[in-house]
């Protein structure tokens, strides 16, 4: 192209990158992808449109292809923007090139791409690029600097900007272009579907020519609960090309991402908080700065296995290094579908006993440890209740370690009740404020970590927990919504609650250089903070509060594509079994019921095992099921550590009546199969290829495993003692379960 007058190309760890130079010294971002570049790619924008000439298309390119999308307040934006799109933003179109820096550390290659705006805005931005050897993944941030004389008000900055999404094939966007939308909700987390573009509003009414819309898809969050809606996760394929690109955004508060269409390409951005969605911006005097949240980018085929694959050897990298990841223990929590929140010194001793003779080590006093009765508005303080601890609650946890597994206990730490005394006692300042008021949700109040009062409170309860009680795991939950923010001591209650999750994240660092050994579960309801700002400091996160084993089994099957298998924790409560009738009625209970067991270990097998449930209440035959269960998953769980994840029917669906995900090592493979007859649930027919043959029998397709030259032998894991007949030809494992519901976990190896 004659409007280019110079490229810059880029290739790392199969990442293919290419910049542009235009003539007025403007940096363009025209390639990012797993396949080379081709010029004529981009020269496409304006064909068959007749109107779109030489000159037009040169114009088009100006006004598009930013690698920062930035804006501050007062300045025009001229060019062509529909809608609440954040492109053709001032300074972003203003930039010019100044230079990159190629570097090198101990992770990977390092640029450092700088522009600047002399003219208009007087300011400048550095991208940071740093790439991550062993993964086709790179983390970027953008910094924007003022250095002009007069202060400058910032309402948006992209963390990652890239257009011509759909760049590559002939046939239109509607036809290749493919979008994965990373549903998380309460109770049913991680519901990833594929839309066409066309299918979210996106459609293309002409391939080619000029058109002009309004429509954005906008995937955003808002608010303190990082994960309620979305994963912070994107994914786009082509399926044309064969090109896919992923992004991650690592962030524990507001973030957004769109998508969206400028001069015949589709763009998307991706930030942490924006004005519009999340009423942020931040004043910058002059000499200040501000950093974008860091967002990690990768590239692969159209395939989003491979992209979960990517990104979870890059999670595995940015981790905090922790004995937890290493070791994947057994966890006992005396919560779901057990105590309930209501636990005492009674209550748990048999259940330490059971926990402990089926192989738990670690084992958690769930929440209201520290109140008698009622207890969710007047939490904030954290002291043993007396009244359901007589002797205290160091003697059940002298008692946990005497068993031989170390003592954990739940805290939410992050609010206090309505009815907390200390609340009462407290300045303002303590809590999120708007409108001159504290902030409620749900009968409490979010503390503000910006506050050193607050973190003085943490810390000594933190301190107690671990020095009195004899605690080594918290399950550190949070299960309020704020809102947009705090008005105190912030140009925007979207910088307030900005500052706050920074304040956080720096808090939890301090804890961790303090207590190096400690466990910190992520729990926010479930599964409503599965972000890696927070991630990459936890060791564990709790994937959901969901009550029933069998709707479980989606979430289990997909929680590997948000966060690592060793990270993801998974409950097993099998149930207490009360047997009506005789003979042949009561026969086929105990049948059931071994079933029922069987799923609930499948369920947490391949991922972190959060054992509950009435241990001490199952009958020998349901808790020698348990007990088989983890001893199993002893013997696999250095392997799960390593491991990567494969869907052979695709993610599951809450709608589907068979469920299947595995884990894949160099040398075996792990395979869950779930089915469950249930209202609601049908025969994935149409997602499966027509692979579930009769009401009890399906064909699982292993064509991603076949190795050259190289056999697979298969065979049932767990349960050893319950067969189910099964048989593998060439690439296709054939499983009949015939129970409405039932599991079984297989391991695939490769013979020699």
């Amino acid at each position: 192209m004659e409007y280019i007058k110079e490229y810059i190309k880029i290739e790392e760890n199969g990442i293919y990158i290419v910049f542009g130079i235009t003539k007025k010294e403007q940096l363009k971002l025209l390639h990012f992808s797993h396949v080379p570049f081709t010029e004529s790619d981009i020269a496409k924008t304006g064909r068959e449109c007749k109107q779109c000439d030489k000159e037009a298309t040169e114009r088009y390119i100006e006004e598009a292809f930013q690698l920062v999308q930035a804006n501050l307040s007062g300045y025009n934006r001229p060019y062509e923007k529909h809608g609440n799109k954040h492109i053709v933003t001032a300074p972003g179109y203003l930039l010019t090139y100044v230079g990159i820096e190629d570097t090198r550390n101990e992770i990977g290659r390092r640029l450092i791409v700088t522009q600047e705006d002399k003219e208009v805005t007087h300011t400048r931005v550095e991208t940071v690029m740093q790439f991550y050897d062993g993964t086709s993944v790179v983390r970027m941030q953008n910094t924007l600097y003022n250095e002009g004389a007069e202060k400058q008000t910032l309402e948006y900055l992209s963390s990652f900007c890239y257009t011509g999404l759909e760049k590559e094939g002939t046939s239109s966007s509607d036809e290749k272009m493919r979008v994965r939308i990373p549903f998380n909700g309460w109770q049913k987390e991680m519901s990833i579907r594929e839309f066409t573009f066309a299918e979210l509003g996106l459609a293309q009414t002409q391939p080619g020519v000029y058109q002009r819309t309004s429509q954005v898809l906008e995937i955003t969050n808002t608010g303190n609960w990082s994960t309620k809606e979305y994963l912070p996760l994107g994914y786009v394929e082509n399926k044309e090309a064969h090109t896919g690109l992923f992004w991650q955004i690592e962030h524990n508060g507001s973030w957004h991402y769109e998508i969206s269409d400028q001069n015949t390409h589709f763009y998307v951005c991706v930030s942490g908080p924006t004005e519009v969605q999340s009423h942020w911006f931040k004043e910058l005097a002059p000499g200040e700065s501000f950093t974008s949240v860091p967002v990690a980018v990768g590239v692969c085929k159209d395939s989003f296995e491979e992209a979960i694959c990517e990104l979870t050897k890059y999670r595995r990298k940015i981790r905090r290094p922790n004995a937890d990841n290493e070791n994947l223990p057994v966890i006992f929590n005396d919560y779901m579908n057990c105590l309930f929140g209501d636990p005492t010194t009674e209550k748990e001793l048999p259940l330490i006993d059971a926990a402990a003779e089926s192989g738990c080590e670690y084992y958690v006093i769930d929440a209201g440890w520290y109140a008698p009765g009622e207890w969710w508005d007047s939490v904030g303080e954290w002291q043993e209740c007396r009244q359901r601890f007589p002797g205290g609650i160091k003697e059940v946890t002298d008692y946990i370690r005497s068993k031989g597994m170390i003592p954990g206990v739940w805290l939410e730490l992050e609010v206090m009740g309505i009815h907390c005394e200390k609340a009462k006692r407290v300045p303002d300042d303590w809590f999120f404020v708007r409108h001159g008021k504290r902030v409620y949700d749900r009968s409490r109040y979010q503390l503000d970590f910006r506050n050193p009062a607050v973190i003085d409170h943490v810390n000594e309860v933190i301190d107690r927990v671990v020095q009195e009680y004899g605690v080594g795991y918290i399950k550190m939950d949070y299960n309020i919504e704020p809102g947009i923010g705090t008005e105190l001591g912030a140009e925007s209650v979207g910088q307030g609650m900005l500052e706050h999750e920074k304040a956080y994240l720096n808090w939890l660092d301090d804890v961790f250089a303090r207590y190096p050994d400690l466990v910190i579960e992520n729990c926010s309801s479930g599964g409503l903070r599965i972000d890696y700002a927070l991630l990459s400091r936890y060791s564990i996160q709790s994937t959901s509060d969901q009550e029933d084993y069998r709707n479980y089994a989606t979430i289990a099957a997909n929680a590997a594509a948000g966060v690592t298998p060793e990270q993801a924790a998974v409950w097993s409560y099998p149930m207490r079994q009360e047997l009506a009738g005789s003979g042949e009625e009561r026969r086929i209970q105990l049948e059931q019921g071994k079933e029922e067991v069987i799923y609930n270990m499948i369920n947490a097998m391949l991922l972190r095992i959060h054992q509950s449930g009435h241990l001490a209440e199952l009958s020998s035959e349901r808790r020698e099921l348990v007990k088989e269960g983890i001893r199993v998953y002893k013997n696999i769980r250095q392997d799960i550590k390593q491991a990567l994840p494969f869907w052979p029917l695709d993610l599951a669906e809450n709608t589907d009546k068979w469920v299947c995900a595995g884990l894949r090592t160099e040398k075996k493979a792990y395979l869950a199969v779930w089915k469950r007859e249930m209202e609601g649930k049908q025969d994935n027919r149409k997602r499966s290829a027509d692979r579930v043959l009769g009401e009890n029998c399906l064909e699982i397709p292993l064509n991603k495993l076949l190795r050259d030259e190289q056999a697979l032998r298969v065979s049932i894991l767990y349960p050893k003692k319950e067969a189910v007949p099964f048989s593998l030809q060439k690439n296709i494992l054939k499983v009949r379960l015939e129970k409405p519901v039932m599991a079984r976990l297989f391991v695939l190896e490769w013979e020699d």
